[in-house]
């Protein structure tokens, strides 16, 4: 049997798919003009003509950033500040998540814990009490210093604890009665049912730390140990850097101070941009199912 659609319906839906390409392309054109941008000519993007695409095409942004070494070095920071500070992160927030998720009457301690880590959430040390901690714990100047600080994210401590209190019970019981320990019954059972929920926080937890630049200018006392997001934001708001020479400067000033900021811009939101789409379909579910259960 064919369900006839109604004028009404059809009218409906040509809107919506106008109304969502319009969504979807006022959220790509913006994208779009940054790397127009990026790869025009300075006069031409402070005079205001570069619209989507470029005009007297040039590379001499990205060139100035691919040929620093110091850009490398500072890429490198990062991949091994993503790689390890994603690694522990997920590992912390599962395993904190996992037994605040039980009931009060398998784990009795659990509403006093609750309680502490929900009052981090809204009550802080401080810029300052943080960096005497970093300080005096002795990772100050280290890629320990860009991870540990935020190692536990409440917020996806929260989101995953509720995906797990959502989780059936029947699955957990009838593993307990084959003898599972609590080992097993987050790493067969849980774990591989909250994939969705997973997927969401690594990729709110890779985009943090790759955007992240206060930590790295605050915690670093070298600017060799910046990572990337900290050492771009030195080269836009700092262009009097020891480490540039005489010829740097006057390569930036022939691109620019726009079409630099504009390439740095792309140049940070281009591994998202490249990662969310093979987890756009788990982060939807995700944190839709994790907000609500529980």
């Amino acid at each position: 049997m064919f369900y006839k659609e109604s004028i009404g319906q059809k009218v409906f839906n040509i809107a919506n798919m106008i109304f969502l390409s319009l969504v979807t392309l006022f959220g790509i054109l913006p994208f779009v003009h940054l790397l127009a941008v990026s790869l025009s000519s300075n006069s031409a993007a402070v005079a205001g003509e570069v619209f989507f695409l470029p005009k007297h095409f040039t590379l001499v942004s990205y060139e100035y950033l691919a040929k620093n070494a110091d850009f490398f070095i500072a890429l490198w920071v990062t991949i091994k500040r993503v790689v390890l500070g994603t690694f522990i992160n997920m590992f912390l927030v599962i395993i904190t998540a996992y037994p605040l998720s039980r009931e009060n009457k398998v784990f009795k301690a659990r509403t006093a814990y609750v309680w502490f880590f929900a009052i981090t959430m809204f009550f802080g040390g401080g810029l300052i009490p943080t960096y005497m901690v970093v300080k005096d714990t002795g990772i100050l100047d280290t890629i320990w210093a860009l991870i540990l600080p935020g190692a536990v994210n409440v917020f996806f401590v929260v989101m995953l604890l509720n995906f797990f209190r959502g989780i059936p019970k029947d699955l957990e019981e009838a593993a307990i009665m084959d003898g599972a320990s609590h080992w097993t019954l987050l790493f067969k059972i849980y774990l591989p049912i909250s994939l969705p929920s997973l997927a969401t926080i690594l990729l709110f937890t890779v985009v943090g730390h790759w955007n992240s630049w206060f930590d790295g200018i605050l915690y670093m006392n070298s600017p060799a140990n910046y990572p990337l997001q900290s050492y771009l934001s030195t080269l836009i708001t700092s262009i009097n850097v020891q480490a540039i020479s005489v010829e740097d400067l006057s390569r930036l000033q022939e691109m620019g101070a726009k079409t630099l900021r504009t390439a740095q811009i792309f140049m940070g939101i281009l591994p998202v941009l490249l990662v969310y789409p093979f987890l756009q379909k788990y982060f939807i579910k995700g944190i839709t199912i994790g907000s609500i259960k529980g």
